[in-house]
């Protein structure tokens, strides 16, 4: 059975970094698109980044974190990061990981087994 648990999150300020974990079991990460997306109140939810199943290799951002945010895979701990830097206010929001559609290049769009979310705040 598929599981997805979002751990990481926190309150930093402007300029800050964080590292944002998926831990995924049930399946085999590497068969999968996978992605980040977040939502805040009043918002729409937003497709940050997604990978491709590891055979394809490609990656998309939204031109809202290009440059900032990186998105990866460690198959061997079963685990999706995303690590993000420069952080702004405008990034702060509930953040959750989810299986994709397979074709990434246009952006992320969500398939099945969402997490939990977790918060990210930035704020002086």
């Amino acid at each position: 059975q598929v599981h997805l648990v979002e751990s990481g999150g926190g309150l930093v300020q402007p300029g800050g970094s964080l590292r944002l974990s998926c831990a995924a079991s049930g399946f085999s990460l590497d068969d999968y698109a996978i992605g980040w997306f977040r939502q805040a109140p009043g918002k729409e939810r937003e497709g940050v980044s997604c990978i491709s199943p590891s055979s394809d290799d490609i990656t998309y951002y939204a031109d809202s974190v290009k440059g900032r945010f990186t998105i990866y895979r460690d198959s061997d701990k079963s685990t999706l990061y995303l690590q993000m830097n420069s952080l702004k206010p405008e990034d702060t929001g509930l953040y959750f990981c989810a299986l994709t559609a397979t074709l990434v290049s246009y952006g992320c769009y969500v398939k099945d087994y969402w997490g939990q979310g977790t918060q990210v705040t930035v704020s002086s």
